[in-house]
Parts: C-alpha cells; sequence; structure tokens
C-alpha cells in the first residue's frame, strides 16, 4: 500500500549559497566572462543604407504667374525641378576590429545594398557607444568578405587565430548584433569543420564552412566566432533554419581564410586569385586503387589546359594532388580554397601520386584575367594594328556571330601600312593556318615565316592576304 506524504511542511528549508564565483579557481571552469570581456570590446554594429534620389517638380500658382507677367514680379521657386534625397536602410550586421587603426572584417553582404553595390553609407557602432562614419575599404563577393576603415586609433581588435587547428567539440562564442537587440554573446561547439557545397555563395563562391551550435540569427553577420582564448577563429555568415531564427546550425567563415582575404583588400584594395588550369574530381575508394594512392584522399586531374602554369609545371592528366605546400588536400573545395588563397605569380609546391610514384612540383600561378602572360587579352600585332581576343562584348559591338573565334582589329592608326589589309572589326581567323589563341600566339605565328598568310573575316566575307611583318 503506497504511503501518501503531505504536500505541504512546515519546517522546510531551502539552503542559500552566498558564496560568490571563484572565477580564478583552477579547478573549476565557472565562467568565460574574463575571456569574453576584452572580445567583445573588439565586435561592432554595422548600419548600411542607399540614397534614394528622387526628382519633383513643383507646380506653377496661375496667380503668381499673372503678377509675375504684368507685374514684373520675380519667378520663384515653383515649376522648377527640385532633387530631394532620401536614405533606404538596406541593413543592419556586425563586424569585428582587426586592427588598432581602425580596420572592421565584415561580410560582403551587410554592406551591398539590394541592386548588388556596396551601399552609400555604412555607419558602425562601437561597443562604448559611438558612432562613427565607415568607408569601404574592399569587397569580394566570392567570399563574402568585405573591410570597412574607421578614422579612430587605439581601438580594441581580436587577434586571429589559425582556424585549420580547430577540432569538433571545441568550445565557442558567437558575438554580435542579432535581429538588433544590440552586443550579444551565445555559446557551442564546433559541429563541424570544411563545410563546403552548400550554395550559400553560389557556384563560383569559396565555401569551407565552420558549423557550430552557438545560436546564430539575422544581424549576427559579420560578427565573430572566437574560441575559449577570446581569439578570431571565424566570421559568421550564414545559418540553415526554416524559420529564419536560428535552429543550432550556424556557418562561419574560417579565420585562416578570411585573415588572406583581409589583407589583400587592404593591400590592394581587391582579391587576386592565382589561377592553376586544370579540371579536378574528388578522389574516391576507386579512383585511390586504381591510381595507387596509399593516402586514401586527394583529388584527382581529369585534365588539363596547355599554356597554363599546370601544364607548364609538369602536370598531368592522371595525377593525384595530395597536399599543397605541404597542407593535405581532401577534396576539390580544399584544393580550390589553397589556390585562391594565393596571388597570381606565387609559387606553390603541389605534391602527387603519379602511377604511385611520389612527387613535387613547383607550380607558378597566373592571372585569370590574363592566364597566358601579357599580350594574351589585347595589344599590338603590328605596327599600328590594335588587335584583342574576340569575347561576347566584341562580338556585340562588331556585329560577329557566337561561333567566331580569333583576334579582332580593335584599333588602326592612320600612318598604319596595314589599314587597307586589317580594317577596323576584321577578324584574324588563322595565320598560316593556325588559329591564333592569344596576341603573343599570334605574334610567333607571324614571325615563324618571313611572308604569312592571314585568313580573315571582314564583312561577312573570309578571304586571304600574305602579308610581311
Amino acid at each position: 500500500m503506497a504511503v501518501s506524504l503531505p504536500l505541504r511542511a512546515a519546517d522546510f528549508e531551502l539552503p542559500l549559497d552566498r558564496s560568490g564565483i571563484n572565477r580564478d579557481d583552477p579547478k573549476y571552469l565557472t565562467s568565460y566572462a574574463p575571456v569574453i570581456k576584452p572580445a567583445k570590446e573588439a565586435v561592432v554594429a554595422v548600419h548600411s543604407a542607399s540614397i534614394l534620389r528622387i526628382y519633383r517638380q513643383r507646380g506653377v500658382d496661375p496667380r503668381e504667374e499673372l503678377l509675375r507677367r504684368f507685374f514684373g514680379l520675380p519667378q520663384s521657386n515653383q515649376g522648377k525641378v527640385e532633387e530631394l534625397e532620401r536614405r533606404s536602410p538596406e541593413g543592419v550586421g556586425s563586424g569585428v576590429c582587426i586592427s588598432p587603426e581602425g580596420y572592421i572584417l565584415t561580410n560582403n553582404h551587410v554592406i551591398t545594398a539590394r541592386d548588388g553595390d556596396p551601399a552609400d553609407e555604412i555607419l558602425v557602432e562601437l561597443n562604448d557607444g559611438r558612432e562613427l562614419s565607415a568607408q569601404l575599404v574592399g569587397r569580394d563577393p566570392r567570399s563574402d568578405l568585405a573591410v570597412l576603415k574607421v578614422d579612430a586609433v587605439d581601438l580594441p581588435f581580436l587577434p586571429v587565430a589559425d582556424s585549420d587547428q580547430l577540432e569538433v567539440g571545441d568550445v565557442v562564442f558567437a558575438i554580435g548584433n542579432p535581429m538588433g537587440v544590440g552586443l550579444t554573446i551565445t555559446q557551442g561547439i564546433v559541429s563541424a569543420t570544411g563545410r563546403d557545397n552548400l550554395s550559400i555563395l553560389g557556384e563560383s563562391g569559396f565555401e569551407s564552412f565552420i558549423q557550430t551550435d552557438a545560436p546564430i540569427n539575422p544581424g549576427n553577420s559579420g560578427g565573430a566566432l572566437i574560441d575559449a582564448y577570446g581569439r578570431l577563429v571565424g566570421i559568421n555568415t550564414a545559418i540553415l533554419s526554416q524559420s529564419g531564427g536560428s535552429i543550432g546550425i550556424g556557418f562561419a567563415i574560417p579565420s585562416t581564410f578570411a585573415r588572406s582575404i583581409a589583407i589583400a583588400l587592404v593591400r590592394d584594395g581587391e582579391v587576386r586569385r592565382g589561377l592553376l588550369g586544370v579540371n579536378l574530381e574528388d578522389l574516391n575508394l576507386e579512383y585511390a586503387e586504381a591510381f595507387k594512392v596509399p593516402e586514401g584522399a586527394g583529388v584527382i586531374i581529369q585534365s588539363v589546359f596547355e599554356g597554363l602554369p599546370a601544364a607548364l609545371g609538369g602536370l598531368r592528366k592522371g595525377d593525384v594532388v595530395v597536399a599543397i605546400n605541404g597542407l593535405a588536400v581532401k577534396n576539390v573545395s580544399e584544393l580550390r580554397l589553397q589556390i585562391a588563397a594565393r596571388p597570381p605569380g606565387d609559387s606553390v609546391r603541389v605534391s602527387i601520386r603519379r602511377a604511385g610514384e611520389a612527387l613535387d612540383l613547383d607550380i607558378v600561378l597566373a592571372d585569370p584575367n590574363n592566364p597566358y602572360g601579357t599580350g594574351f587579352l589585347s595589344g599590338e600585332l603590328l605596327d599600328g594594328l590594335e588587335v584583342a581576343l574576340v569575347d561576347d562584348v566584341l562580338r556585340k559591338r562588331f556585329g560577329l556571330e557566337r561561333e567566331i573565334e580569333g583576334l579582332v582589329v580593335v584599333g588602326v592608326a592612320d600612318n598604319s601600312r596595314f589599314a587597307d589589309t586589317f580594317p577596323l572589326g576584321a577578324v584574324l581567323l588563322e595565320i598560316n593556318g593556325v588559329s591564333p589563341e592569344s596576341v603573343d600566339h599570334a605574334r610567333a605565328l607571324l614571325e615563324s615565316r618571313t611572308t604569312s598568310r592571314v585568313y580573315i573575316l571582314n564583312q561577312g566575307r573570309v578571304r586571304y592576304f600574305a602579308i610581311r611583318p
């Protein structure tokens, strides 16, 4: 038979422990306040706005117009067009001071207007209450990062940690301005690293996110993800949510990658990424066995482009890239990130497996905007004759069909002896039977013979010319 206990007891007591928290006791981790206090001072709120210009014409009062005509009254402002400015808020986000000189790292989407251009006005609110106008130093949409500059000195800033050292389970804190409520800190752990193929930044974006369950909400974008030492390990960027609020799946751009972008933006105002010149595919178990790759991970080269760094440096189709500069490469995304972090002209050491044999090759990266070197896209081919590699812009300008390839004449000097042979808009389809792939290539083809035959397209007609350069 069950015993019924009384609901109330007159002698009930509830002890209260009045001792404070000893935050310096090494036996217990009772608070992260000592770590968070200096870190939160370096996180700011970022407000952006666009200026809308509205043109309005004031109406004319008929009585005033009558007095002006017959009695010579001066003309008023009525009837004139007025230009009005209105500020349209674009968004509220967060940013991280990364240097005492006032450089602030944030997300590109935080300072971008709805039309894709940078916001006209950017205001930064410091943790001490100051509001400062910020200038855009540079932005990189492909990594969703931007650097701002405020006119202030001796600002608190966050040291940047090596995010490559993070492991799943490490304690992290997200600091930012979620929902515009003010500075907020949330705690969690690193849930995963190297998250890619999420299509957050689009097909051309560079994704290798830190995933965390530290609550991240709208407005946290651009804020800091810090470790237990108060160091910056990531820039909070996105959440995965059906409701729009945090469900414990947040993503941050790794600090090591963000650091390289920030340095490029401050130094050059843009990010110049190196080009390798290969088609790649992730290595699976079958590939690893077939290509004798004991590491079991890497990236297989499916093809190389002639004349680009990979081919010039000795890489071949069928080679398996296992490391770049000593850092292991597990998939295509990791390789893209490592190459993209280095500017054109840098040399990278590519470690490969070729038929099971380990090799190291030094490859000098090219500029994607000029992959074949000086004289690739445009330049002077002959005396007084400027040509450029046909692209969509030039096709539209000169009315060329989509399938037309070659070099189009974009400039002819009046005193050029080639003016009659190569008029403006003429396309050099072949030189000595070979299609020119660049201006340098065309020069080499012309220099290979004393007299060259050039096959050109001009006003819908094709014909050969023999010329002596």
